[in-house]
Formats: C-alpha cells, sequence, structure tokens
C-alpha cells in the first residue's frame, strides 16, 4: 500500500471528526480502495476555511475518485466516471455529467463490495489508458 504519511494521518483525522454512520462508511470505503489498488496514494485536496481538514483523494496515475461526507450521505465522486464500465450499476449520482460519476451512500445503504473493488480497477485502467 502506498500512503503519503501525512495525508494518511490527516485522512485518519477526518475520518475520526466525522465519526458515526459517515466515518465508519468512508474508512470501510477507503480500505475497499486499498484492496482494489495497493499502489493507490491517499491525498487531501481542496482545504478552505470552510472545510479546513479538506477533500480525500485517492490516486493512481491521476484521481481515481474524492471522498467527500454530507449530513445525509457519503459521496464518492470518480473523477472520470463517464467513461469507467459499471455493469453493477453502483453509481448513482450525477449521472449526467460528461466527465463525472458519484456513488451516494446513505446510513442504511449497503455497497456491493466486489462490484466496488471491480469499478476501482476499472477506474485505474481508464486513468492509465490516458497517460
Amino acid at each position: 500500500m502506498v500512503v503519503e504519511a501525512s495525508a494518511s494521518h490527516e485522512l485518519d483525522e477526518k475520518i475520526a471528526s466525522v465519526g458515526g454512520w459517515r466515518g465508519e462508511t468512508l474508512s470501510r470505503l477507503r480500505k475497499l480502495i486499498h484492496e482494489a489498488d495497493p499502489q493507490v496514494v491517499e491525498q487531501i485536496k481542496w482545504r478552505k476555511p470552510s472545510n479546513p481538514l479538506g477533500v480525500p483523494t485517492w490516486e493512481h496515475a491521476g484521481i481515481i475518485c474524492t471522498g467527500e461526507t454530507y449530513k445525509d450521505k457519503v459521496k464518492l465522486t470518480f473523477a472520470r466516471g463517464a467513461s469507467v464500465p459499471d455493469p453493477s450499476g453502483l453509481f448513482n449520482s450525477s449521472l449526467d455529467g460528461g466527465t463525472r460519476r458519484a456513488i451516494d451512500i446513505h446510513e442504511s445503504g449497503m455497497i456491493n463490495e466486489a462490484a466496488f473493488k471491480a469499478l476501482v480497477r476499472a477506474a485505474v485502467a481508464v486513468n492509465l489508458s490516458m497517460k
């Protein structure tokens, strides 16, 4: 697993600050991303006064996805999601965008872990094909 130590620690802080079901969900998705792509690199981007802990990103040859938390959901936005095959239909948000696609997970929501890992690997393949 390739993880920049400071970004990993900052993401730990972000997850702890969110807490509850949203923190647990983001933590579980983080683990699945690392299982799907052991070469993934974690980064924290887009810090601003309203979000000083920034937005977690997972990268391999470009951004795979970002992870954001809202009151009612955890949102994973895949940077090139419109180009990523999604045979299991995990994308359920931002479906009209020309580039991105997202997965919104609500408190009672479940995610097919095998399909999610396949989606992450497909996103990496798209990134690599763009290089």
